[in-house]
């Protein structure tokens, strides 16, 4: 199971987020492309880079940060969300070197793009799906959708994503530990990879996910708890490797 670490750019510094509040948010460095060097010394073979701003405008706003991150480490792949919302943009960060572009809110709100990029961009796009109370976010987790989880993974498996992210709003930044149930459910209904997100805190935590990873995690973004120091990120990465035999088939 591939854990990887999150990089949240807002105003151009690296942050975290309580439960998707945009005002409350804790700066954990100025500058993106050191902290991506700090997990990439650490062993992370995959990281998870959100444009904050982005989600909310609705168009990338710092994407020239993620281009820099792209370039200093050529050899990491990159899946990159937050305003993505139409296919120039796709383009763009593909040809600059990101490997997996996440598209959230227009998945949710017009499906069809999602048939339509998969065609277009083969193998680069997964879709992150956000719940609250069983409902989907969209817009930065600042609206809530009439759409449950289950039945959209069901479609965008469909349409041919490389794999969901799933994340509980409630849990995430909280570091009150992973929703592992909710996460399963959703594994058990597709046979895509599932990325698990949003509360992971310490060890105990990847041991859960290990034990349950056979059902469809392939992987697991953590942010909050490696920057507070709850959990070491190399030490994790090691024990999901040891513990951990699932091998996605996409």
């Amino acid at each position: 199971m591939l854990l990887i670490p999150a990089i949240d750019i807002k105003n151009g510094r690296c942050v975290r987020l309580r439960q998707g509040r945009m005002d409350e948010e804790t700066v954990y460095g100025e500058d993106p492309v050191k902290i991506a060097k700090r997990w990439v010394d650490a062993g992370a073979r995959r990281l998870h880079i959100v444009d904050l701003d982005g989600a909310i405008a609705g168009k990338p706003e710092n994407a020239d940060i993620i281009h820099d991150i792209a370039e200093a480490f050529p050899e990491v792949p990159l899946q990159v969300g937050g305003g993505i919302r139409d296919e120039d943009t796709i383009q763009t960060y593909l040809d600059v070197g990101v490997t997996f572009v996440i598209v959230g809110t227009k998945a949710v709100t017009t499906p069809h793009f999602v048939s339509d990029i998969c065609l277009e961009f083969p193998g680069h796009i997964i879709v992150g799906l956000d719940a609250k109370n069983g409902k989907l976010a969209t817009n930065g987790w600042s609206k809530l959708s009439h759409h449950g989880a289950i039945d959209m993974a069901r479609r965008f498996e469909e349409d041919g994503v490389a794999a969901i992210i799933f994340t509980d709003i409630g849990r995430d930044g909280m570091m009150n530990s992973i929703n592992i149930e909710a996460t399963l459910e959703l594994c058990k209904a597709i046979t895509i990879p599932v990325i698990a997100s949003g509360g992971i805190t310490n060890m105990d935590d990847i041991r859960r996910l290990c034990e349950v990873a056979e059902e469809g995690i392939a992987g697991a973004i953590t942010g909050r708890a490696i920057y507070e120091g709850t959990l070491d990120f190399a030490e994790a990465q090691k024990l999901a490797d040891e513990i951990c035999t699932y091998i996605p088939q996409s």
